[in-house]
């Protein structure tokens, strides 16, 4: 703490000339990149990476959930590092470093001096949402990074009349529509913010339509399998509101936006949002946040963390308010002390919920995140379903297929599986895009999908049960395994009927 108290010393007025920044942001990165790596190989694999990895074995240029970048750089890291949670793991710790350290730069871009570039990297890194993002190697760490370098890039290029900054936020926002479509949204709420706040000279220039025009010759490949395939992103969208609008989600849904900054950086963003609406010159950043936040709590409450890219330049905006705050004050010492002591205390509570820090065996007595709890119970999955074929083979009733009624079931035998098990079906998601293949379905072996097979089979009955181990409350305890015989057609009269996009 003394250390960063150092670094805190520096009051406003002591601006840096450029945007350079100190080396204490510099070392607050490379911390968080190692805590991220130290537990990298924690418990096991998410199912959203058990399910990359299997996307990343189908590439193509978009999926029925997602855009094509995210399976493509889990399969670059699965070829280089081996299939484990630590190759799928490292480039979204690396991610994750880097965007604290842009947080830092977006501080400079609003005028802060050392105090409040280093304040915005420590809140940045501390920050619930990419702690817990920066563990798993799905579509989020490089999203939040995408939104971070296209408000980066277009801030500059306003605050600091540089007007090449938009070709990299053009690049930037082509890449990140390529990683998950919720970019749009972020250039829409740009766009209504620019314009709101009547900045008119921008658009008259070419600057930004030519970043425009890289977005959307990058974006294209995605764009054209999308309307090839009937647009399913818009009814995966239809899905997830339905999926995320109980009235819960809806009282909870601001609380969460800010409790994803931090526990105790709440102030911090909120001084961060005042600054953004009182300063002319960012105000179309204000107008940005509102609409975003706004739109989210309408129409998705129950997924706060789609504001979370813009937390980077909240916090920042907040970083420059709490710098001055640390100024004004008769004791800047003592205020100091307690924003960065908070913080800490705020950012070691947070990575015993979200990082695999408790032994396994005694995570279910800690209050942890849902994404912890989903890393635990795959391998045990995959060889209980190993046991069971083996068994029925053993009982004169081979499976000749397996069907699981999701992608988490489905990936997790596929990759974690062994050799020689029948082939893995699934009507969820991608799974049904790839389709049943030559597969046979004259006696399935159904891993948590016998309600959907049962009307299309003359019998399903229950063999097996798995439960996650170590009293691990997840999502994915207390599976049924079922055997489904008498098929009334085949797969490929069934696949249309098993298909389910959410």
């Amino acid at each position: 703490m003394d250390s960063c108290e150092g670094c805190l010393r520096d009051q406003p007025t002591a601006r840096i000339a450029d945007d350079s920044l100190p080396a204490v942001v510099w070392g607050i990165a490379a911390v968080f990149v190692m805590v991220e790596l130290a537990f990298s190989a924690g418990y096991g694999f998410q199912q959203d990476e058990l399910y990359f990895i299997e996307a990343g074995r189908h590439l193509a240029f978009g999926y029925v959930d997602q855009p094509p970048v995210a399976p493509l750089l889990v399969r670059l890291a699965t070829m280089i590092g081996g299939t484990n949670p630590t190759a799928v793991r490292t480039l979204p710790a690396m991610e994750g470093g880097a965007i604290v350290l842009l947080a830092a730069r977006q501080a400079a871009t609003f005028g802060a001096g050392r105090a409040g570039r280093v304040l915005a990297a420590l809140c940045m890194a501390g920050a619930p949402v990419l702690l817990g993002a920066a563990h798993i190697g799905n579509t989020t760490p490089p999203a939040l990074l995408a939104w971070a370098l296209v408000v980066l890039c277009t801030s500059t290029a306003i605050a600091r009349a540089r007007p090449r900054w938009w070709l990299g936020a053009g690049i930037a926002a082509g890449l990140g529509l390529e990683i998950n479509n919720l970019m749009a949204l972020l250039l829409l709420a740009l766009a209504v913010g620019l314009l709101a706040t009547g900045r008119f000279d921008l658009v008259r220039t070419g600057w930004p339509w030519l970043a425009a025009a890289i977005a959307a010759v990058i974006w294209a490949p995605n764009v054209v399998w999308q309307a090839t395939h009937d647009w399913p992103q818009l009814t995966m969208a239809s899905s997830l509101h339905r999926e995320n609008t109980a009235l819960a989600d809806y009282l909870g849904g601001l609380p969460a936006q800010i409790l994803y900054g931090g526990l105790f950086t709440g102030p911090i963003l909120l001084a961060g949002v005042v600054r953004l609406w009182r300063t002319p010159e960012m105000r179309y950043l204000a107008v940005t946040v509102s609409v975003l936040a706004v739109y989210v709590l309408a129409w998705i409450p129950g997924k706060p963390y789609y504001t979370s890219g813009l937390l980077p330049a909240v916090l920042a905006a907040g970083s420059v308010a709490t710098e001055r705050w640390f100024a004004r004050g008769r004791r800047p010492i003592a205020r100091r002390a307690l924003a960065v002591g908070a913080i800490l205390v705020a950012t070691l509570v947070t990575v015993t919920a979200v990082l695999p820090v408790w032994p396994v065996q005694d995570l279910h007595a800690h209050s942890t995140s849902a994404d912890l709890a989903d890393t635990v119970g795959w391998p045990q999955l995959a060889r209980a379903v190993a046991a069971e074929d083996k068994s029925l083979t053993a009982a004169a009733t081979p499976p000749t297929s397996i069907f699981a009624g999701g992608y988490p079931e489905a990936a997790a035998l596929d990759v974690l599986g062994p050799t020689g098990l029948p082939p893995v079906l699934s009507g969820h998601n991608a799974y049904n895009m790839w389709g049943p293949g030559a597969a046979s379905d004259s006696t399935v072996l159904a891993v948590d999908a016998a309600d959907q097979l049962r009307p299309y089979f003359a019998q399903c009955r229950t063999v097996a049960t798995v439960v996650v181990p170590y009293q691990v409350n997840n999502d994915f305890t207390g599976l049924n395994l079922s055997l489904c015989t008498g098929p009334t057609t085949s797969w490929t009269g069934l696949w249309s009927h098993l298909k389910h996009d959410d």
